[in-house]
């Protein structure tokens, strides 16, 4: 019982830690007006660890999610009261594609994707983001690329359905 305890006492060290890594990214992008709480980005990891154990992930450190924090700040259809709701549902949908195109896509390429499908064709939809992306991974899996996908002019940067 006593290493239970202290699994548990370390486990929440480290998940405050994440917290405070979190909110000074957070405070990077005070200038879009788009604030997260400690409590919101408590739930966000929550979320966010459930995505992955879902999608069988494993991610070490929270790259993805400030990423993600920083690139959809500037979107037009988000706001103070869908700020969180809307990172939680990306990152279900960021790891899901990260599956769906096998990881031969690099996390910026993906992110960067998502903002461009969600600005503009979907206008800030989420489900019609989601119903973009898997044609866009239908269209990826049915082209059978190479291994690897070149950093610069991939055909699937820009690819529209």
């Amino acid at each position: 019982m006593f290493l239970s305890q202290m699994f548990n006492s370390v486990n929440l060290s480290i998940q405050e830690k994440m917290v405070d890594e979190l909110l000074e990214s957070n405070q990077k992008i005070q200038g879009s007006g788009l604030i997260l709480t400690r409590a919101e980005i408590k739930h966000m990891i929550a979320v966010r660890n459930k995505a992955l154990q879902d999608y069988g992930r494993v991610e070490l450190g929270f790259d993805v999610t400030k990423e993600l924090m920083e690139v959809f700040c500037s979107s037009p259809y988000i706001h103070g009261e869908n700020y969180a709701s809307t990172l939680n549902e990306l990152h279900e949908l960021f790891y899901h594609l990260r599956n769906e195109t096998e990881d031969r896509v690099g996390d910026l390429k993906l992110i960067h994707l998502m903002k461009e499908y969600f600005d503009g064709d979907c206008g800030g939809s989420l489900e019609l983001l989601k119903s973009e992306l898997e044609d866009f991974t239908r269209n990826f899996r049915r082209d059978g690329l190479d291994d690897e996908i070149p950093e610069g002019d991939d055909p699937y940067w820009k690819l529209k359905t």
